[in-house]
Formats: structure tokens, sequence, C-alpha cells
């Protein structure tokens, strides 16, 4: 087949032309409109739906249309991964299949007593002993103390040939002074840096005043990845060849560079300013962002490096001054990255003399436990399950997810809330544990997850006993939301890896639920989600002596502290150095832990209230 087409899409009113054969799914891509696509294009979750409206393509034939029910059918849906295009075409992406006006978190803590950044401005003062000499003249930095800078001949040259006041920026993110820009005039008061929580679903960045460490602006986007696929193993498949690392590479910095057009439209800050970025993220986006292989992170107990990676922003292609350094946080193994040390940083934990627990439940799992004088991690393959993806009728957190439930036991009616008060349209982490919770409470579950037959809005459908949360009369796209015997299962799967990971932890330090005194849940399962339905569905232990505390976003509120701080810098490095990590791919602990959380809650001695 060859040729090109032009495919239009509403209700955006994009248009974009493909090859002939091309799939609807990179039509999408190339149009730059996200969609949820959780498998990446291989036909295995029936996310990317679309609907035919005219044109040439193969949208009736069995693959487009496998999984889709007989009234999808009808209305002329498809799956746009499994669509190919063969002349110009029209869909419509419906509303269950947009990404839009998601609910991205962004609170972060701060924990900076002494402001203290990498990067400084100063004044340059020169007495000139001879006119005709550059050795005879004292170039003074007004306010700094330290080495003496590094600086190229042709630095030297513009300073002391400068007739005006000029003013130099000077970064000490690779372990000395160098000086990164000189500017004419006086520009100590435009100082300022970026700080990145590089998620896997999303991106979320500060703009912070380096010289009072005042937050100016703050922005998130979802991460241009997720259209290849939402789980990490899927886009390591992608990222092992050349092509697939750059595309990656590109949708990472390409999410990056639209949080920061957001950051500097809010403030009225130009990006030239903006000399010093700190990125945490998990171990394969940073990886990905930097344009390695992540091949060897599929290799169980691989040896990965601790030493934070610091690059040119230019040279990612990042939209600040070209110059600015970019640190990464440091990882500690393939799946705990500097994202979790962030956590770390923000909880305080290698501080404190109590011990502690952080849980930071997302498309992957991190778990840490320990306190000032050791500290141990696991990562589980918990899944997507807790953002409200790989679930039928889930969908992230946006307008219209339902994300608080409560079943009356006594005569089965379902209350709930959705975001922005909107018509439901699909339900988000929080609302799916809140409503397994409620399901157990009601009896609509039994203790091994399985959905009761016959009682209230339990009925047969294809997987078996399924329960109707809301009827599609009450829905916003007229289908129902519903809960299936498979969706209880998928849960299931991740609270028992979640639960299990933090088993293994607790048995391998001989750890006992009344040992623990801090419990800090990260990230947007700790902000949202009901401690007391995380605990009732047995997502986590019971820990009967602890405070349990939402750290908002963890990984955030580390880089902005490793941002305006050297000291968090070194703390950063040290974490990483000396944080175990147990693979739980090796560990034989974990297979009986993961057992014993298959059930509601779980093990006994983990849930001793119960």
């Amino acid at each position: 087949m060859t040729g090109t087409c032009q495919v239009f899409f509403s209700p955006m009113g994009k248009t974009v032309t493909v090859a002939a054969g091309s799939t609807v799914l990179a039509a999408i891509r190339s149009a730059g409109i996200l969609v949820e696509s959780i498998c990446g294009g291989k036909g295995e979750c029936n996310k990317c739906r679309v609907i035919h409206v005219r044109g040439d393509c193969d949208a009736d034939a069995p693959a487009a249309v496998r999984g889709l029910t007989e009234q999808e059918v009808q209305k002329h849906y498809c799956r746009a991964c499994q669509t190919h295009v063969s002349g110009d075409c029209e869909f419509i992406i419906p509303i269950e299949s947009r990404t839009d006006s998601p609910k991205i978190l962004q609170n972060h803590h701060e924990s900076i007593s002494e402001i203290d950044p990498a990067v400084t401005k100063h004044r340059i003062t020169i007495t000139r002993t001879d006119s005709h000499n550059l050795a005879h003249r004292s170039i003074q930095l007004e306010g700094y103390r330290g080495p003496r800078p590094h600086m190229t001949r042709d630095q030297l040259q513009r300073i002391t040939t400068a007739h005006d006041t000029c003013t130099v920026t000077i970064t000490r993110s690779g372990g000395f002074p160098e000086v990164i820009r000189i500017e004419d005039g006086d520009t100590t008061s435009r100082n300022y840096g970026l700080a990145i929580d590089l998620g896997t679903t999303t991106v979320v960045g500060l703009l912070v005043d380096l010289n009072t460490g005042r937050v100016c602006a703050g922005a998130s986007v979802l991460n241009q990845q997720i259209t290849h696929g939402e789980e990490l193993l899927t886009r390591i498949a992608m990222a092992k060849t050349e092509a697939g690392r750059v595309k990656l590479q590109s949708a990472a910095t390409g999410s990056i560079n639209a949080v920061i057009r957001q950051l500097t439209k809010a403030s009225g800050i130009d990006t030239g300013d903006i000399c010093d970025t700190c990125i945490a993220g998990n171990t394969v986006m940073a990886w990905l962002l930097l344009g390695r292989d992540p091949s060897p992170l599929e290799l169980a107990n691989a040896e990965i490096p601790r030493e934070p990676a610091i690059v040119l922003a230019g040279t990612l292609g990042i939209s600040i001054n070209p110059d600015a350094r970019v640190f990464c946080l440091p990882d500690v193994s393939r799946f705990v990255g500097g994202d979790a040390v962030g956590d770390a940083i923000t909880s305080g934990m290698h501080r404190s003399g109590e011990l502690s627990l952080i849980v930071d439940l997302g498309t992957n799992g991190e778990v840490i436990l320990g306190n000032a004088d050791w500290m141990a991690s696991v990562s589980c393959a918990s899944g997507p399950a807790f953002e409200g993806a790989g679930i039928s009728s889930g969908m992230r957190a946006m307008s219209g997810a339902i994300d608080h439930v409560t079943i009356d036991p006594s005569t089965g009616a379902v209350a709930f809330t959705t975001i922005g008060g909107a018509k439901p349209r699909g339900i988000c982490g929080s609302g799916i544990i809140d409503a397994a919770a409620a399901m157990v409470a009601a009896g609509i579950l039994d203790f091994t997850g399985r959905i009761i037959a016959g009682k209230p809005g339990v009925r047969d459908g294809p997987e078996g006993p399924e329960y109707v949360l809301v009827p599609g009369e009450k829905t916003a796209t007229g289908q129902d939301i519903l809960i299936t015997k498979n969706d209880m299962a998928y849960l299931i799967d991740s609270k028992a890896a979640a639960c299990g990971a933090i088993g293994v932890l607790m048995n391998t330090y001989r750890v006992g639920t009344s040992d623990v005194r801090q419990v800090f849940l990260a990230g947007a399962f700790g902000a949202y989600a009901d401690t007391k339905k995380v605990v009732e569905f047995g997502i986590i232990p019971d820990f009967i002596h602890a405070t349990i505390h939402g750290i908002g976003n963890g990984s955030l509120s580390g880089a902005c502290a490793a941002l305006l701080s050297q000291k968090k810098r070194e703390e950063a490095v040290d974490i990483a150095r000396r944080m175990v990590y147990i693979d739980l791919l090796v560990d034989a602990d974990f297979i009986e832990e993961y057992a014993a959380a298959v059930y509601i809650p779980g093990k006994p001695e983990y849930f001793p209230r119960r």
C-alpha cells in the first residue's frame, strides 16, 4: 500500500497526514493528541477506542473490533491500534478515550531551613592597576565565597574588557565552581531554577527563585510517552532500538518543555534566566530522558550506577539556558530511582531515629523501610490499577472520574463523588479502592475478592458476576460503570503485590506492625486515597502505633529541596549509596507474602485489629 492519507479527528478539529496503512493510533500520536493506551498499541487493553465516521479503513475487521460490545460495534467503534487507514478518514475520539483535564498532584512540602543553591549570581567589580595588562586587573565577585571559579579565556576577556557593570552566573553542580553566563548590567535579582518530577504518567514542575526560595509558578502535563504505553516494561521494549529511544527521549523533553512554557507564561520569567534544574524520576524515566539503552533494567539484580547524572540542558533539548546543568537525583536500583530518593528526603526518614515506612504506589510501586541508621527498599509491579488503569471502567483522575464511593450495607444504595462534580464517565484509583472496601463491607465481595451472585447490583456478565456501580442512564458515556470479575482479580493482584512487598521488608528486618512509628504515603495514592480504606482492603498492613502522613508529591519536593540546597544534594547521594535494595524477582519470601496477601485483608499478624 502506497501513498498518503489525511485523517481528521474530532472534536479536536485536527487533521494529520500519514502513510497509507498506518494505524489510527499512529495518526493520533502524529497529531499530538493524548489518548488512553495502556498497552502501547499491542491490542491488549481496549482503551484506545475511536468512532469511525467516514473514509477507507479496516474499522470493521475482526482485529479492530475484538473485545468490543455489540452496542459499540453498532455505533462504529473500533480499536485505534488495530485499525489501518487506506484513504482519507474521519474519526471521533470519544470522551472515555481522551486524557483531557487530568487531576495531577502538584502539592509539595518545603524542607529547606537554609537556602544554599548550586547556582548563584554575582556582580563584578574590576580594579585596574594597569589598563594594558590583563594580569594587573583585580576581579572581585560581590558576595562570593569559595575557590576561584573556572572560566574560559573568552569569558575572562569579556569580563576584563567590560566598560560597565556585568554579572556572572556560577554553578557548582559539577563539584567545583564554574562560570556559565556573563550578562551586562546588574541582573543578580534574576536567578531562577526548575524542579521537575518526571513521572511515568505525569510531569510536574516548579519555577523557583534561587535567591529567596520562593516558588514563582507550578505547572503539570501528562507525559507524552503515555501514547507509547503506560507500563514501564512496554517503554523499555520500545527503547531497545535507537529509533524507539529517540521517540521516547523526545517525548520526555517535549513534556518538560510543555511544563516550562506554562511556567514562564504564568510568571513572565525569561527562559534564559533559568540556570539550574533538578529532576527526580524513576530509573527507567531517567534513562529514557538521558537517551540510555534501558535493556539492562530488565535483568534481576542488575548493577545500577548510584551517582547523579549531570548534563547540559542544551544537550537534552530542554528549553532553558542551554548552559544550565541538569542534576538528576541518583537511582538506587532498576526500579527504585530518584523519585524514591526524593520521597526519602521529603519524609526526613534518613535523619530520624524512629522506624519509618514510605509507600509510593503508582504505575510502579516503591517501598522504603528504615531510619537514620539503615534503609532498605523494594519495588513491586503494582500495575496502574491504583491510578485507574487496567480496569474496564477505569480512568485516570480527571474530570468526571468517580473518586469516592460508599455503599449502604443494608440497602445496597451507592453514593459517589466525581472530580469536578461532572457526570461520571469512569472510576479512578481512589474511587476503585473505596469501592472495593465498600463492597467487602456490604458483603458484595468475599475475603477472596469474589463477587457474590445475587447481591444488590450484581448481575451476570461475559466474564462472570459483575457489579454495576452506576447504570448507563446516569453516566456521561451512556455506558454502565462496572466492576467485573477480571477487574477485581487485577485489583487483588495489585494490592497483593504492594502488601507482599512491604511484608518482605518486614520479614527481612524482623519488624512487626507495632514497631513502625511513621508511615509516609507519597504521590496521588497518599494524597487522595482514604487511608482507612487502604488498610481495610489490605493494601498496607495495619501499623497500630504509627502516624500516617500524606507527603504529597514527595518526588517533586525532593527535587525542589536539591534545587535550593547543596546539602540536600549531598543527602540524596548518601541515601542512594546507603540504601539496600531487595529484588523481589529473586527473593524467596515474596511468593509466600504475595500468596497470603491475595486474601482480604491479608495475613492476620499484619491486621491485628481485624
